[in-house]
């Protein structure tokens, strides 16, 4: 095993047994899902539930209170925070904070969720499951911290996956209640951890990035567009992570009709030029893709230079931050 990839993983964790005991039991809870004879309306149960949830944590989570790719009003940004922490990952901030993290040291000793780095497990979700990374760095979130009512929300992150399940249990009792308590949500919370996962090691790279971002269309299909990794990273801060017409982009597509109806505004898109700047890639560049495209993340931690010289960013239509991902 490579050295570096070693000495990361031999870093001492404590388990968070109040966090883990919670998360393992839910999964535990799905054979449950036997005691009740299988109907139609339980598949759309787990369906409806998990992509809205899904919406919420892409949406709101990611694309809004971590990169602030789009404008909203107070109200609605604090409906989106709502509703993303129905998929129980934690407060608002907590999660945007981190999220901040990983973009700032991707694929370094310093991130915190790296395949690359401490392998699939922990990148997948051990991580949240230590004492380490339980409290919120307000420090990395202050554009967000200065709302008390996102600050409540993110204190008590429990109460709007437990106002759902009221809502839920309401409408359809402890069926309902099962598949979208808990079938739904164990789905939400895999298909989430797969771009910290997956989207690093398996897909394809179209632009040269200093992390192991993928595009995979398969996980943007499960996450509504976050699948688009290697785009994303590239270019953090657009609201559209599908850039080309063939990749599905489902929270972006939400987003759009949202702008039509004023509810959200100043969607921030991608370029032409800088989604098209990989085709003014050298020999050089290219042959440095296909080689990333190679490489198990999984097995020994990337060793390369910046893919940009300073020279070539601009030509590329490219600031230093945009690059440095």
């Amino acid at each position: 095993m490579n050295t570096s990839t070693s000495t990361s993983t031999a870093r001492t964790h404590q388990w968070n047994l109040v966090a883990s005991i919670p998360f393992l039991g839910w999964h535990l809870l799905l054979p449950l899902a036997f005691l009740f004879p299988f109907k139609w309306e339980y598949v759309a149960v787990v369906f409806v539930t998990y992509y809205l949830r899904m919406f919420g944590i892409t949406a709101g989570y990611h694309r809004y209170f971590s990169h602030r790719a789009f404008k909203t009003g107070r109200v609605f940004q604090f409906l989106l925070a709502f509703l993303a922490q129905m998929g129980v990952q934690k407060g608002v901030l907590w999660w945007a904070a981190n999220h901040r993290h990983h973009h700032r040291y991707s694929d370094t000793e310093e991130d915190i969720h790296s395949p690359a780095r401490k392998g699939f497990w922990w990148s997948h979700m051990n991580w949240i499951l230590v004492k380490e990374y339980e409290p919120t760095n307000f420090s990395a979130i202050k554009d967000f911290a200065k709302y008390p009512e996102l600050v409540w929300l993110n204190k008590y992150f429990l109460v709007p996956p437990l106002v759902g399940l009221a809502i839920v249990y309401a409408i359809g009792g402890l069926p309902w209640a099962f598949y979208a308590g808990v079938v739904s949500t164990v789905l939400v919370w895999h298909g989430t951890f797969t771009i910290n996962s997956l989207s690093h090691v398996f897909g394809k790279r179209r632009y040269l990035t200093t992390d192991t971002s993928r595009n995979n269309f398969l996980l943007a299909l499960l996450t509504c567009g976050e699948g688009w990794h290697n785009n994303h990273h590239f270019h953090q801060n657009t609201a559209n992570q599908g850039w080309f017409w063939w990749e599905v982009d489902f929270t972006f597509y939400a987003l759009k009709v949202l702008s039509w109806l004023g509810v959200v505004s100043d969607l921030r898109l991608v370029s032409e030029q800088t989604k098209n700047c990989y085709l003014k890639y050298s020999d050089a560049q290219r042959a440095q893709l296909e080689a990333e495209v190679g490489f198990n993340a999984w097995r020994s931690p990337p060793q390369r230079q910046p893919s940009l010289t300073p020279e070539e960013r601009p030509a590329m239509g490219l600031t230093p931050a945009m690059v440095k991902r």
